[in-house]
């Protein structure tokens, strides 16, 4: 089915209320999250206002010497407005409850796993030069 052919979800909320990187959760996905609000980090940066160039933001004062870990943990990621919660993957998880697809990660035109055609002739020429 079509996008367009999808009837739009019930909603708690106006979706014309929605910040535009949060989505319409499932009420058991908004219990627990965190403040709904913008919050400051334990780095003085604002974290759900969508000013991304914040002054004390190690990203502003990036050096060699800046270890990036710095910029990992829940510190840097706002529960309810993020960029990463508008893939389709987390739309459907969270606004529709379809759980993602399991399984080993594949390309879609290559099959990293098996040995090349290449590789092969290269291994029964190396073995039958021995």
């Amino acid at each position: 089915m079509s996008q367009d052919q999808k009837k739009p979800a019930a909603s708690s909320k106006d979706q014309s209320e929605l910040d535009p990187f949060e989505i319409d959760f499932l009420p058991q996905f908004e219990q627990g999250r965190g403040p709904r609000a913008p919050f400051v980090n334990e780095y003085g940066v604002t974290i759900g206002d969508h000013d991304y160039e914040s002054d004390n933001s190690p990203l502003e004062q990036w050096t060699s010497d800046t270890n990036p870990e710095v910029m990992a943990g829940d510190q840097w990621v706002h529960p309810f407005k993020d960029v990463g919660f508008q893939s389709a993957e987390n739309r459907e998880l969270f606004e529709e409850g379809i759980k993602p697809q399991s399984g080993i990660f594949t390309h879609a035109d290559k099959n990293v796993a098996s040995v090349t055609a290449e590789a092969t002739t290269s291994k029964k020429n190396d073995k039958a030069e021995a």
